[in-house]
């Protein structure tokens, strides 16, 4: 697997260690200490060397102890229950390349204007219903093709819905 940014290398010790051993690992010494210390929302990205999408699952708000926490269970997660792919298996972790993105606090949106989808992600809402993009994905070039990705991701079909904006900090 690759990664080069601690976080990152977290993610990769966790996948590597629940595809081989099927052990969720504990956060442990050597990891930096501000993964102890802050909590936020963060998705954990797993693409195969062609670029095409391997995993990708996540957390908008915060709902582990801490950042350490809430990479390994989004990691773990992305690599075996994203329902649009089968869990990875060990054969594959070495052709594997990993991204975390950190979420900052989402704010709502007035107008589409306030919109950069190279900027930031959306979360588009209808009731219980709710579709996340991140920002700067390849192929999203406009705010209409991010918020129709977002709506289809959300099973929302009309026009009536709220949408919030985010930006993140990217590890790869």
């Amino acid at each position: 697997m690759i990664g080069e940014h601690p976080y990152v290398k977290w993610a990769i010790e966790v996948i590597e260690n629940y595809v081989k051993h099927k052990r969720a690992i504990e956060p442990h010494e050597g990891l930096p200490k501000e993964l102890f210390e802050r909590r936020a929302g963060c998705f954990v990205t797993l693409h195969n060397l062609d670029g095409s999408l391997r995993g990708c699952i996540g957390t908008f708000v915060p709902v582990r102890e801490n950042l350490a926490y809430e990479i390994r269970d989004n990691a773990i997660a992305a690599a075996t229950r994203d329902p649009r792919f089968p869990p990875v298996q060990p054969y594959e972790l070495d052709n594997i390349v990993v991204n975390v993105d950190v979420l900052n606090p989402y704010e709502p949106v007035e107008s589409i204007s306030e919109l950069d989808p190279k900027k930031y992600g959306i979360i588009v809402q209808k009731g219980w219903r709710r579709g996340l993009l991140l920002p700067d994905i390849e192929g999203v070039d406009t705010v209409e093709e991010q918020i129709r990705i977002a709506k289809l991701k959300a099973g929302i079909f009309d026009d009536d819905f709220e949408i919030y904006k985010f930006t993140v900090e990217r590890y790869r």
